[in-house]
């Protein structure tokens, strides 16, 4: 899966939790084997949700995006899908990674993921309820099919009481809920980086369920900042079908241009 390039306020982001959806890892010689669905019926499924509303780089690739990936072997032959194999997200095709041998890194004998991905349209899925997510890969041996459950929503971080979110002072805290109110993220990281600065730093946060309170230490500069909130949640999966099991997160990140006044 390809992520967009952590801005310098995120180096604590937890992306991590969803990393594992591109490995590379020792292989066969470099050697790729075409491979049938039916084939990688004893592989595990490792998926992710990247909602990353960055206001910097708003439509980055793999921003807002779904991905399905194939675990490696960690020996024998690299796998590639083969050519009849077609992937849909709730119905709507998904982009197909082939996988098989990679150099990437100057690792002649290493593996990339077979995997799928489906880019997504934030705005629309604001407007639109909350659903199962269904993915189907189908070839003629065999249906892969995933289901999980109540992800497709569009997550965010909701500004509460008095004021607004483009104007914070020193020493006061601040409340955001995480929506939709049903999921309890966690836990939620609060980075705040200065207008031209380089590195971010990091905000206590009190945590109740969805709801995140965040302070504003008094040593604050006066300036503009990016506020960052991020957190990820482990995806509910509500069917995994031809392959050995399923599993993922779901990640949320998203920034707040403000001031910081006395």
């Amino acid at each position: 899966m390809t992520f967009p390039a952590p801005s310098p306020r995120r180096t604590v982001s937890r992306l991590t939790a969803l990393g594992a959806l591109v490995a590379l890892t020792g292989c066969g010689g470099g050697e790729t084997r075409v491979m049938s669905l039916a084939e990688l019926a004893d592989r595990s499924l490792t998926f992710g949700l990247a909602d990353v509303d960055d206001a910097e780089t708003p439509d980055a690739q793999g921003a807002h995006r779904f991905t399905v990936s194939y675990s490696v072997a960690a020996d024998g032959p690299c796998s590639r899908f083969a050519d009849d194999v077609t992937a849909t997200f709730n119905g709507q095709p998904m982009t197909l990674v082939p996988g098989g041998a990679s150099d990437v890194g100057g690792r002649a004998e290493a593996c990339e993921n077979s995997r799928v991905y489906f880019n997504f349209d934030p705005a629309a899925w604001g407007r639109e309820p909350v659903e199962d997510i269904t993915v189907q890969l189908q070839d003629a041996t065999s249906t892969v099919r995933l289901v999980v459950l109540k992800a497709k929503a569009k997550r965010k971080f909701t500004f509460q009481g008095e004021g607004t979110p483009d104007k914070l002072r020193v020493g006061q805290s601040y409340d955001f809920l995480w929506e939709p109110a049903t999921e309890v993220p966690g836990p939620v990281e609060a980075l705040l980086l200065r207008e031209g600065g380089r590195a971010p730093g990091v905000l206590s946060v009190t945590q109740d369920g969805n709801k995140v309170a965040l302070h504003i230490p008094a040593a604050t500069p006066q300036a503009n900042h990016t506020l960052t909130l991020g957190a990820d949640l482990v995806g509910t999966v509500g069917e995994c079908t031809g392959v050995a099991s399923c599993s993922g997160a779901i990640y949320h990140s998203q920034d707040f241009v403000l001031s910081v006044v006395p």
